[in-house]
């Protein structure tokens, strides 16, 4: 059975807005089409495709475990990163700048590949991947 590229990634923030703003206004995805599951959240678009999943409050359904509930474990594991192919650095760095995020960079040793580290309200952590120069 081989796996097909990664569709998308969910997060259940502790204050959906606030990471809705995040996602778009820090890094630019877009908010976009959702199906009307039945509870609130959001589908961010990077690059035309639904990438991060937003979910809000939701009532507990068979086979289902709802942050906040009954839970099977007790944070994400070693989950720590996902990361995103990035231009202008340059611009992406003012930008950060601008909106007081805190982010590291490095250059990836012998590919010249720039690197942009942060975290979103909830600490998840982003990784930007930009093209050597």
């Amino acid at each position: 059975m081989p796996l097909g590229v990664l569709q998308h990634y969910t997060i259940e923030p502790s204050d959906l807005e606030a990471t809705k703003t995040f996602y778009c206004d820090v890094l630019g995805l877009e908010d976009g089409d959702r199906p009307p599951l039945g509870f609130p959240g959001y589908w961010l678009y990077s690059g035309g495709v639904p990438t991060v999943h937003l979910l809000g409050k939701r009532q507990p359904r068979d086979g289902i475990v709802v942050r906040g509930t009954r839970k099977k474990f007790k944070d994400t594991g070693r989950f720590d990163h996902i990361a995103f192919a990035a231009t202008d650095i340059d611009g992406v760095r003012k930008r950060l700048q601008e909106k007081n995020v805190q982010f590291r960079e490095q250059t990836i040793p012998r590919t010249g590949g720039q690197q942009i580290f942060l975290y979103d309200p909830d600490g998840v952590g982003v990784e930007l991947n930009f093209p050597p120069p």
